[in-house]
């Protein structure tokens, strides 16, 4: 199982700029949230108080090279039928729809490695429609992968916009630990626009960052007991 670590009173922090990792690497992994927190700067994000803020950390086995981690953030289309656990309906479901790149193809590392604004659509359980995405690779070392993605275009549900373009964000670091062993470091953060609607329910953005943080790492979505179930 993953551990959800308790309410900490100092906020969020990335392993950027040298800086020890909040929450700490773990295995299985550990998840805190922070509500209406500042986020470090070194995120280069706007300096406003995120109305919900959840990371997970965690170490996993890899015996592949950082091409092979890298290639799972562009494999968008992979991510179509990416199942988590609803915790409204207390069963496996579907978060994304649909998912492809723009143009088509999914994004290769090589190209990912220039670190051009790369875009995709999906369509996720949240959504009326297909949200657009921009993804930038900030860092692509062997021993090191940085990526963000933001949306560009809002997120509606039923005419209401629940999530404004440019108030969904996350970040993922992955580093080396050693020959078969990786460290994950992922922040999502939605905006201090965001709808209250939207970030009622803390337990589903922690199922979410669960289901994304498998497929990166290359394990089925449901192969583990839900994290908040």
């Amino acid at each position: 199982m993953f551990k959800i670590l308790p309410a900490f009173a100092q906020g969020p922090q990335p392993p950027c700029d040298g800086a020890r990792p909040i929450p700490r690497y773990a295995d299985p992994p550990a998840v805190r949230t922070w509500a209406k927190v500042e986020l470090p700067a070194c995120l280069g994000w706007p300096a406003e108080k995120s109305r919900l803020v959840v990371a997970l950390a965690g170490r996993f086995r890899h015996d592949g090279g950082a091409d092979a981690l890298l290639a799972r953030f562009g494999a968008i289309s992979g991510m179509r039928g990416l199942r988590y656990w609803s915790v409204t309906d207390k069963a496996w479901r579907v978060l994304i729809k649909d998912a492809a790149a723009l143009g088509g193809r999914d994004f290769n590392p090589d190209e990912m490695k220039r670190g051009e604004d790369l875009h995709f659509e999906e369509e996720d359980s949240r959504s009326s429609a297909a949200v657009l995405y921009r993804m930038r690779v900030l860092e692509a070392k062997p021993d090191r992968i940085v990526v963000q993605t933001e949306n560009v275009s809002p997120v509606r549900a039923f005419l209401v916009t629940l999530f404004p373009a440019g108030s969904l964000r996350a970040a993922y670091f992955l580093q080396r630990i050693d020959g078969e062993s990786w460290a994950f470091y992922g922040l999502s953060s939605t905006g201090a626009e965001a709808s209250a609607l939207a970030t009622m329910s803390e337990a589903s953005y922690v199922n979410r960052a669960a289901a994304l943080y498998r497929y990166f790492i290359g394990v089925p979505a449901d192969r583990d007991p839900p994290l908040a179930p």
